[in-house]
């Protein structure tokens, strides 16, 4: 897949997206459509997004808002100021989605609520991305994704048996709601060409998140089980751990279905297991971990990394290594896949960044710019969507409203 195409279509060719988030659950969803087509204009304050001051700096450029900014246009907006908020109804007005994660209210305040948005465009779908969502006792609380993480139950499962809760050093949640969130603009744009009318998307990232834990609530009100941290190993089958290998890197294997498991018994030399009563199931064999692990780590532990992958492969048992992004731009099978692919920057030349998320056969997506400077394209997106002229937009930047 050829990433940077400059005037490639998608399927959302025509849907123009309003990206007013900050940070990184509502700019990814925004970033997830403008990969497939949508014009997708992000709003910031003229101090620009937080974001453009996250992770590493190349030159001065900020590398992380060169994946999440793609696909584009750059304009700014103060929006505690009149002559801006008016700006943003009349943009609104022709937009078919507006993403937003301001806290409860905050919009409202600007007068640029979804009362005020409706009226000017009734066909608009608005997700408002907060921590806990539009209602309940925290709503006016800041939230970002490591509460979710936190709140979910993911921190309090996760890490050894014997250690702390663990988060992940990621935007793990944000980045779950991202995708959430742009799945439910689609949904709410299918309702509004059926109805024509647009309606409001409450997102909160505390949901998502608890969503993929699976089931860990009914397991809870049916049985009274809670599950702990128990580090690499699974509750629901076993072996399934990292091992170390003899030229000591790391391989993780998983035996989810019961075929896998008897597959990596017999590889590793412990054919007489599968014969147990209790090898029978998933959960019966997470109870005897212990004994598993060490036969498997104990085979493992005598082979180099190639040899492991070779065993493993024609034993078509399930394995994988243990990556870091080294690894991962090297492997052949991303490669194959192009998931990290290289784009064009008018700042930095070629940049390589993750690829559109998945392969329409259709309709692919494209990358067809990295994230752009602070306001670039304020001057052009006003003209071509309202109309005004230069010397109206060096009057509203002379007065703070840019």
């Amino acid at each position: 897949m050829n990433a940077t195409k400059e005037n490639a279509a998608g399927p959302l060719q025509g849907i123009r997206v309003l990206d007013l988030a900050t940070l990184f659950a509502g700019p990814l969803a925004a970033t997830l459509m403008g990969d497939f087509g949508a014009d997708v204009i992000k709003i910031e304050h003229p101090k620009g997004d937080p974001v453009r001051s996250h992770g590493h700096l190349k030159n001065g450029v900020n590398l992380w808002w060169k994946m999440i900014g793609r696909n584009k246009r750059a304009i700014t907006l103060n929006l505690s100021r009149a002559e801006a908020q008016g700006i943003l109804l009349d943009l609104a007005a022709q937009a078919d989605v507006l993403i937003e994660n301001f806290r409860p209210g905050t919009l409202e305040s600007w007068n640029v609520g979804p009362t005020e948005l409706h009226a000017r465009n009734p066909r608009l779908v608005i997700a408002r991305v907060t921590g806990f969502g539009q209602e309940g006792p925290y709503r006016r609380r800041p939230g970002f994704g490591t509460l979710a993480e936190s709140m979910s139950g993911f921190a309090a499962m996760t890490g050894p048996a014997d250690g702390p809760p663990t988060l992940p050093p990621f935007g793990l949640a944000d980045g779950i709601t991202a995708l959430a969130t742009a799945s439910a603009v689609m949904m709410a744009l299918r309702h509004r060409d059926l109805t024509g009318q647009g309606q409001i998307i409450d997102m909160a990232i505390i949901e998502p998140i608890l969503t993929i834990l699976g089931p860990q609530a009914t397991w809870y009100d049916q049985l009274g089980v809670v599950q702990e941290r128990t580090g690499n190993r699974s509750v629901n089958n076993a072996p399934r751990n990292t091992y170390r290998t003899l030229d000591g890197k790391w391989v993780a294997i998983s035996t989810s279905a019961q075929s896998i498991a008897e597959r990596v018994m017999r590889l590793v030399g412990h054919p007489e297991v599968i014969d147990e009563p209790w090898f029978r199931s998933g959960a019966d064999r997470a109870r005897h971990a212990d004994t598993l692990d060490e036969m498997v780590g104990g085979w493992i532990a005598r082979h180099p990394m190639s040899e492991v992958m070779r065993e493993f492969e024609a034993a078509e048992a399930a394995v994988a290594p243990i990556y870091d992004i080294r690894d991962v731009l090297e492997d052949p099978q991303y490669k194959a896949l192009d998931s990290i692919t290289t784009v064009n920057d008018e700042d930095l030349g070629p940049v390589r960044m993750q690829n559109v998320m998945f392969r329409l056969s259709a309709t692919p997506g494209s990358i067809r710019f990295a994230g752009r400077k602070v306001g670039a394209d304020t001057e052009a997106v006003l003209s071509e969507w309202l109309g005004i002229d230069s010397d109206r937009v060096a009057e509203l930047r002379a007065k703070g409203a840019l």
